[in-house]
């Protein structure tokens, strides 16, 4: 790679490092306002807030999005590392690691977490699991991609290996 072409990768890792906090910045904020400043205000003038007995629901339904901006966080983080010029490997590695925890405990949560924390609050309707496809393919990924996180990390360990033996 040219010195041209490693300073535009590094410049689009910088650019998608700032998208990145852009989006966990603005969801989560959004994602504040909706499910506690809102009912804090309303509750706060001492008023009925008019959807309470439909808050804590749709906090529970609002769970798994948190692990899915913690894994928008961290691909951000991760761009941000290589743009200062951290080695991709290790990089690469440790974010595959993240990434896939955070969207599989998201999607775990999302099929799983919610319907039956929903039971609880509900007095036990509902079923067992959602068939929720998008947080089942986010769950699977999630965790191909911490699997894929450990063959890099292996795979970095046996080339220091060879590095030395040379």
């Amino acid at each position: 790679m040219s010195r041209a072409d490693i300073d535009r990768f590094r410049l689009r890792c910088r650019q998608f490092r700032w998208l990145a906090i852009f989006m966990v910045v603005s969801v989560g904020a959004l994602l504040a306002l909706v499910h506690i400043v809102v009912p804090v205000v309303f509750l706060a003038r001492a008023e009925d807030y008019p959807f309470l007995d439909l808050w804590l629901a749709s906090l529970v339904k609002a769970l798994p999005t948190v692990f899915y901006l913690f894994a928008v966080w961290a691909i951000g983080a991760a761009m941000g590392q290589l743009s200062k010029g951290r080695l991709i490997q290790p990089t690469l590695a440790s974010a595959l690691r993240r990434v896939g925890l955070a969207l599989g405990f998201g999607g775990l949560l999302s099929v799983f977490g919610v319907t039956n924390i929903m039971r609880l609050i509900e007095g036990g309707r509902g079923g067992w699991a959602w068939f929720d496809v998008p947080g089942m393919t986010l769950g699977m990924i999630g965790g191909a991609l911490f699997l894929l996180g450990g063959v890099v990390e292996q795979a970095g360990k046996v080339q220091a290996e060879l590095d030395e033996m040379v």
